[in-house]
């Protein structure tokens, strides 16, 4: 298992427009290895490469309890949305801090695996919530900067109800 370093917030990478990933080699099946380690060490659903330091479109996203469900997603765009969910966002890149998000309820989407295949695949609710997060990094955008508004620490740590709020 080998993990990287996550970037947090106020490093510019986060902010920079990510290149297309162009060559399907080792090096790429590692960085892919790499980031879902890290992902389930720091207990997180997704990560883009931005959030390790590496300005290419790459992401990985993965919502279930048992880990088996990692989708590795190499050059990804969402090609159609539908729906709206408002709720509950934070990032491993901007620790101790959520907000509440306003996202698709439903998003079709491609990308490239690790050998280069297109594929296309769609995500419901939570998971397309990660999806669009995560697809947001590769563009240079964090959550705080599309969010309705920030939790407070009350709301953060369960004493009093987002919807009370």
């Amino acid at each position: 298992m080998a993990t990287r370093k996550i970037v947090k917030i106020g490093d510019e990478t986060l902010r920079k427009v990510c290149r297309r990933q162009e060559k399907f080699d080792l090096r790429l099946a590692l960085l892919l290895k790499d980031m879902a380690d890290t992902m389930y060490k720091a207990e997180g659903v997704g990560l883009a490469a931005p959030q390790v330091g590496i300005l290419r479109r790459v992401a990985v996203v993965d919502v279930t309890q048992d880990h088996t469900g990692l989708k590795e997603m190499v050059n990804p765009e969402i090609i159609e949305r539908s729906g709206s969910q408002t709720g509950r966002e934070g990032c491993l890149s901007v620790p101790e801090r959520q907000g509440v998000v306003t996202r698709p309820m439903k998003v079709r989407f491609r990308y490239q695996d690790r050998h280069g295949k297109w594929t296309e695949d769609e995500a419901e609710g939570f998971e397309a919530r990660a999806v669009c997060h995560e697809l947001d990094h590769l563009d240079g955008i964090l959550y705080v900067d599309v969010m309705d508004r920030e939790l407070t620490e009350e709301e953060i740590e369960g004493r009093i109800p987002e919807d009370e709020a």
